[in-house]
């Protein structure tokens, strides 16, 4: 596989990345062990990382930058628990998950395993066995600890706290894009099939996808080249030559003020720099509740694969995913085949209806990270709070998509994460679309 060059007014910043990783390491390092990065880790190996950084060649990808590892990926040597305390015991992994063998084949240097959602059965982040990191994005604009964004919290807290340059993680229903828009970072959901998901403890075989959390557009594009071991075809097309579609179905309902505020203006700048940028109707999205009123994806390939351990060890799980996993136990064969062709058949008219847009645009999530205390402390809250996480993100992993949350806030503002997205393998024109959009965004903020 070769890696396509980045854009030639960054090529002199990667390779500067590269010649100071050592440096770079040592900061992430620090990094790791402040106070931004509190239970942001279930486990660190320092010296493991600064001997992968010294070996990794200096021309390969990623030349000894720090990568944090979701605790649910394996790495040789290492016990994968999904920042549970069910598989502590579980033996260690005999090698290398194929994403964290291709991350360790480009040059990466993994300074540690990140916290998450138990099991990644939630948008929230919330963790009551190895503590809930705070939104380090949010620290500056309110004193009280806000959601970090689940469920790969610890990956999103240790980009944004600069103890890693980029976070392997997964997204099943939004767990790369929520805590990248909570947390003003970068997240992008590939198409599923694209990356291998062996050596990862599953969630929903079918809605599964690796992938990872990175600082801007340019380090996302690196990141699915290696992790889906194929080059990206960038068509470079600039932002007045993209034909861009705005769903008024769902995904703009409710947003809170700062949300609807930063979202709305990105448009304007959209619209300004020459883009078409047309409101879509789509009524399938309103069918959603009542393809999955039976159960979903997630609830009923789970609990295939917990219910012996949660027979056996119910004790030890999060109250709150043990819930949504049983959720799936009452759900029969019939049931799970017809959400298989129901979903088939919603696909094929989701598909038809966007055909002909560069990329979909809608705000990654309706609201900016709320108070982590009240959402501990009530169920209730935390349950609706986390269908409001789901609900844009979802929709994209239901089709099958792609999709890509950045950053559109403007500096001192809530973060607040634009989702550009599309259909299966289209993973190259979002990716292409969102460079052009990143690029006017940032320039119409100076």
């Amino acid at each position: 596989m070769s890696i396509t060059p980045p854009p030639c007014e960054d090529l002199c910043a990667v390779r500067a990345e590269r010649a100071r990783a050592p440096e770079r390491l040592e900061r992430s390092i620090a990094a790791a062990q402040s106070d931004a990065c509190r239970h942001a880790f279930v486990a660190t190996r320092f010296d493991a990382a600064r001997a992968e950084c010294a070996a990794a060649p200096a021309d390969a990808p990623l030349g000894g930058l720090a990568v944090s590892i979701k605790d649910l990926f394996d790495i040789a040597g290492e016990t994968t628990v999904a920042a549970s305390r069910v598989l502590a015991n579980a033996p260690p992994a005999t090698r290398d998950a194929p994403a964290v063998a291709r991350l360790r084949a480009a040059g990466a240097a993994f300074i540690g395993r990140t916290n998450m959602s138990e099991f990644a059965f939630s948008g929230v982040g919330i963790n009551p066995h190895h503590g809930t990191p705070a939104n380090p994005a949010t620290a500056a604009l309110d004193a009280q600890p806000r959601i970090p964004g689940g469920s790969t919290s610890g990956g999103a807290v240790s980009v944004a706290a600069g103890a890693a340059w980029a976070a392997l993680g997964s997204d099943t229903g939004g767990s790369i894009r929520i805590p990248a828009a909570l947390q003003g970072l970068v997240g992008f959901k590939n198409t599923a099939r694209l990356t291998p998901t062996e050596g990862a403890i599953p969630l929903s075989t079918t809605l599964d996808t690796v992938c990872a959390i990175t600082r801007s557009v340019r380090d996302a594009v690196l990141l699915h080249e290696i992790l889906a071991h194929r080059q990206v075809a960038l068509a470079g097309k600039p932002v007045a030559a993209l034909r861009l579609a705005v769903p008024t179905t769902l995904m703009l309902d409710e947003l809170e003020s700062p949300v609807a505020a930063a979202f709305e203006r990105a448009l304007a700048v959209l619209r300004a720099a020459g883009a078409r940028v047309e409101e879509l109707p789509l009524p399938p999205l309103n069918e959603l509740p009542a393809i999955n009123a039976r159960g979903t994806f997630s609830a009923a390939e789970s609990w295939a694969w917990h219910r012996r351990l949660l027979a056996a060890h119910g004790a030890d799980y999060d109250p709150r995913v043990a819930l949504r996993i049983r959720a799936g136990e009452t759900m029969s064969a019939a049931d799970y085949l017809d959400l298989v062709a129901a979903r088939r058949d919603w696909i094929a008219r989701l598909e038809a209806a966007i055909a002909g847009f560069d990329a979909l645009l809608s705000p990654t999530v309706p609201l900016v990270a709320p108070p982590l205390a009240p959402l501990v402390a009530s169920d209730e809250a935390f349950f609706a709070t986390n269908a409001r996480l789901l609900r844009n993100p979802s929709v994209v992993n239901m089709l099958d998509g792609c999709a890509l949350s950045l950053p559109c806030q403007r500096p001192g503002e809530w973060p607040v994460g634009l989702m550009v997205w599309h259909a299966a393998l289209h993973d190259d024109p979002v990716l292409d679309a969102a460079l052009a959009i990143e690029r006017a965004l940032a320039e119409a903020a100076r």
